[in-house]
C-alpha cells in the first residue's frame, strides 16, 4: 500500500498515511479536528535494484569515456578538432 503525505491547511499539522489507491483520503485533522487535511506532493520511494537497469548496466555501455585528443578540445583552439 502507498504511503501518502498530508498538511493541515488549518493548523500547518503534518502526517503520513498508509491506505489503498481507491480508499477516501482523511479530511479531518488529527491535531484540530477540521475538515483541512490536503494531500501532498511528495516523491516516491523505490529502487530499482538487479541486473538490467540503466542506472547499473546501461549507463556508459561498459566502456570508459572517450578522453579528448587535446585538453584545448571544445574551446575552439583544439588542433585535431580543426578542419
Amino acid at each position: 500500500m502507498p504511503i501518502y503525505a498530508y498538511k493541515c491547511t488549518e493548523c500547518g499539522h503534518e502526517m503520513d498515511v498508509m491506505h489503498k489507491i481507491d480508499d477516501a483520503a482523511p479530511t479531518d485533522c488529527p491535531a484540530c479536528g477540521r475538515p483541512a487535511l490536503a494531500k501532498q506532493l511528495s516523491a516516491a520511494g523505490f529502487q530499482l535494484k538487479g541486473s538490467g537497469y540503466y542506472a547499473t548496466d546501461f549507463k556508459n555501455g561498459g566502456a570508459k569515456p572517450a578522453e579528448a585528443p587535446s585538453p584545448a578540445c571544445g574551446t575552439g583552439a583544439c588542433p585535431a578538432c580543426a578542419g
